[in-house]
């Protein structure tokens, strides 16, 4: 198989594992860039199943450039979220695997878990290969794959966030809390967030940005009309699907971004709001 019809074929798969392990497009990207170059040096007569070399060699420079990432997020200012990912105008291809587990909240979770429960998670739980080659590409035993793939599913049992996969009552949601927030309107807000909603900004101490996550419909619906008030008038809101879910990507009068905000719904109201505001993590949505 020629180096082309490779990239063609697998450049999807390779970016969504990629991606789910890294959180960060641009570091996903990269992996798999490294990975097609190590298959155009690689000996041919030596591999006879592609697919499954270059998932090998993928995951374990995953590995590697987790172990810097963890070091990097321990010095990160504030709370860390992944870069957002538009799926409304990324090729399915790239969407590989299950919806849920592209998520920004299941990503976080994701976030708690080691390098290799993580690998061990989503080679198995997500893009279906069997504990038997999880293991040849971990290089660990069977028993080992499994054990480790169990402790990461018990943990994420728990934690894991339920996935509204209706689009129109996610959209529904989303365009009440843009027409509440564009006109300031406490009592509109408020009747859309969740009693224990959470609230997440992520600034990255480049920008400003809440240090810590909130919690409460109270307080979070205090911060999101102060911000409101704020906001210059000539500001616009666009509506996007980010990872799956419908998210507002808000526009300065010069059509720069200004931060992306992903709603977390249950069909009825906002259980969760993540703030990207680092400009590192928007090149995607830029004009």
């Amino acid at each position: 198989m020629s180096t082309e019809q490779v990239v063609v074929e697998q450049r999807g798969r390779l970016f969504g594992l990629a991606y789910r392990m890294l959180g960060e497009v641009g570091e996903a990207e990269d992996a798999v860039q490294e990975t097609f170059l190590r298959w155009s040096q690689a000996p041919r007569n030596t591999i006879t199943n592609p697919a499954g070399w270059l998932t090998t060699v993928v995951t374990r420079i995953c590995l590697d450039r987790l172990k810097s990432a963890q070091r990097q997020r321990e010095t990160y200012v504030g709370p860390w979220l992944p870069e957002p990912l538009a799926t409304d105008d990324t090729d399915p291809a790239d969407l590989v695997g299950t919806a849920d587990s592209l998520n920004l909240a299941f990503l976080v979770v994701l976030e708690s878990l080691s390098p290799v429960e993580r690998a061990a998670f989503l080679l198995h739980d997500v893009f279906g290969y069997t504990h038997d080659e999880v293991a040849a590409m971990l290089d660990r035993t069977p028993a080992a794959v499994r054990k480790v793939a169990a402790r990461a599913r018990g943990h994420l049992a728990e934690r894991r966030p339920r996935y509204e996969q209706d689009a129109v009552r996610r959209e529904k949601v989303a365009t009440a809390f843009a027409a509440a927030v564009t006109g300031a309107r406490i009592d509109d807000l408020m009747a859309l967030l969740a009693p224990d909603v959470t609230f997440v900004a992520d600034g990255g101490g480049v920008v400003a940005a809440t240090r810590h996550p909130l919690h409460g419909a109270e307080r979070v619906g205090q911060v999101i009309l102060q911000l409101a008030k704020r906001r210059p008038p000539d500001w616009t809101f666009a509506m996007r699907e980010i990872n799956g879910e419908t998210g507002i990507v808000v526009l300065r009068d010069d059509d720069a971004v200004d931060s992306v905000w992903v709603l977390h719904t249950d069909g009825v109201c906002i259980t969760a709001l993540d703030v990207l505001r680092n400009p590192h993590k928007l090149r995607a949505f830029r004009p």
